[in-house]
């Protein structure tokens, strides 16, 4: 048994592009823009959707939006992704990269939400 729960979303922007994007998102969605300390890719949008985090992330691609589920028991979340039709695309530490059907991209990593967060909005899976 594990748990999971959608952790947040991303606008993967292209990195020249980033900082103006996380500017237009910012004052989009009334959200202060922070550095995410650790990890310059990201810009982080506090407050933008309660419960969810919210990044500009800067990427060497073109731009597109990714989720990112969080988990207690990563080889079980993909695992159970996988058999509902996910494919893998890549890893990068504890992060697995999944193509769902669709031809959207998600992350599974490890709970990165604080504990109570986490168990108050997870899901129980089998």
């Amino acid at each position: 048994m594990h748990r999971s729960r959608l952790f947040g979303i991303f606008i993967d922007t292209p990195a020249a592009d980033a900082e103006v994007a996380a500017g237009f998102w910012s004052a989009a969605l009334a959200a202060p823009a922070r550095s995410v300390a650790g990890e310059e890719q990201f810009t982080g949008l506090d407050g933008a959707l309660p419960g969810l985090i919210v990044d500009i992330q800067a990427i060497d691609g073109a731009p597109r939006y990714h989720v990112d589920i969080e988990t207690d028991d990563v080889a079980a979340e993909v695992a159970r992704l996988t058999a509902l039709g996910a494919e893998p695309v890549s890893r990068w530490l504890d992060c697995h990269t999944l193509r769902a059907p669709g031809g959207h991209l998600l992350c599974v990593v490890p709970i990165h939400s604080d504990p109570e967060t986490f168990r108050r909005l997870a899901n129980t899976w089998p």
